[in-house]
C-alpha cells in the first residue's frame, strides 16, 4: 500500500483491502476490511457506506495500514479490534483468553434452562469470563463463581465482569482444586477438547495466535472430561448438573464418561444450530 502523494478515500481503500486479504487467504476479505476501517475511523458501517469519498487522514492511514498488516499475517481480527459480542454482551479479547465462539451460547442457553432454581453455579476454565459473565446476567439470583490457571486470562475476565455489570467470584487454580470443602448446584465447562495430534491441523488463525493451552485436550481430547467428572461429585450438591461442550463427535463419549461417573440422570446431548452435538450434561444421581 503506497502513500506518497497518493489519495486514498474509504472505497478505494477498502476494495485494495479486499484483494490484499484475499490473496492472504482470509476468509470474507471485504467485511472484515470494513470491519477495520470502521474501527480506524470510529464510523460503524453505516457510517461508512455513506462516506466512501472521505479520504483518509495521514495518521487514520497509519492506523488501519497496521490493523490490515496483522490480519494478513492472519492473526485474528477479534484480536486486532480487541472485542467479541457473545450472548448480546461484549467482550474484550486478548491473545491470554480464546476468542469466545458463538457455538459456546448453547452451553449458556442449557445452563439456564436448569439453573432457574441454583443459588451457586460454577464455570470452569473461565477464560474471556464470556459463560459465567452471560450466567450470572441470565440468571441474577445465583451467585456465579470462576476459575482458571491463568491469572492473565482472570485479568482479562474480571475487566469483563466489571464492563458488563457482572457479578462473579473468580478464582485462580487448576479446576476444581480452589473449592475444597465447597459444592455447587450446577458446574459448567468448555473444556480444551482438541486432541493433541490435530492442534497442528488447526487454522492458522487459532494455531498460531490463540492459547493452545486452552485447547490441547490430551491424546484423545477427553482428559479434561475425565478429570472434571471424576471430581464433580465432590463438589455438587445432590442431584446437581454438569454440563459441558463438547468437541465435534465427542458428545457419546463424554455422555458415557458422565453415565459411569455418577450422572446418569437425566443426561442429554444437544445440537447447535450447525446440527452437531455441542452440549452434553447430567445430574448427580443420589444414592
Amino acid at each position: 500500500m503506497t502513500t506518497h502523494q497518493e489519495k486514498w478515500d474509504v472505497l478505494k481503500i477498502l476494495t485494495w483491502t479486499k484483494g490484499y486479504l484475499a490473496e492472504k487467504g482470509v476468509e470474507n476479505p471485504r467485511l472484515e476490511a470494513e470491519w477495520m476501517l470502521c474501527e480506524a475511523l470510529s464510523l460503524d458501517r453505516v457510517g461508512l457506506y455513506l462516506n466512501f469519498d472521505k479520504p483518509l487522514t495521514e495518521g487514520e492511514l497509519a492506523a488501519y495500514r497496521g490493523m490490515v498488516g496483522r490480519r494478513g499475517r492472519r492473526e485474528p481480527l477479534q484480536y486486532i479490534l480487541g472485542s467479541q459480542e457473545f450472548m448480546g454482551l461484549e467482550f474484550q479479547v486478548t491473545p491470554a483468553v480464546l476468542i469466545p465462539r458463538h457455538d459456546t451460547e448453547l452451553l449458556v442457553t442449557e445452563a439456564v434452562k436448569r439453573g432457574a432454581g441454583s443459588r451457586s453455579i460454577l464455570d470452569i476454565g473461565t477464560g474471556s469470563g464470556c459463560v459465567a459473565i452471560a450466567l450470572a446476567k441470565a440468571l441474577p439470583g445465583a451467585e456465579i463463581f470462576s476459575v482458571d490457571i491463568s491469572g492473565e486470562a482472570l485479568a482479562v475476565a474480571r475487566g469483563n465482569a466489571q464492563r458488563n455489570g457482572a457479578a462473579v467470584q473468580f478464582f485462580q487454580g487448576s479446576l476444581l482444586e480452589p473449592f475444597s470443602g465447597r459444592r455447587f448446584d450446577m458446574i459448567v465447562s468448555n473444556p480444551p477438547y482438541i486432541p493433541a495430534a490435530e492442534l497442528a491441523t488447526l487454522q492458522q488463525e487459532v494455531r498460531g495466535f490463540e492459547p493452545l493451552g486452552a485447547l490441547d485436550g490430551g491424546a484423545d481430547g477427553l482428559d479434561f472430561y475425565r478429570r472434571i467428572t471424576d471430581g464433580a461429585p465432590d463438589h455438587l450438591n445432590p442431584g446437581g448438573w454438569l454440563l459441558f461442550e463438547v468437541g465435534a463427535g465427542q458428545a457419546p463419549q463424554v455422555l458415557e464418561l458422565l453415565g459411569t461417573g455418577g450422572f446418569g440422570t437425566d443426561g442429554f446431548v444437544e445440537l447447535d444450530p450447525a446440527g452437531i452435538e455441542r452440549v452434553a450434561g447430567g445430574r448427580l444421581t443420589n444414592n
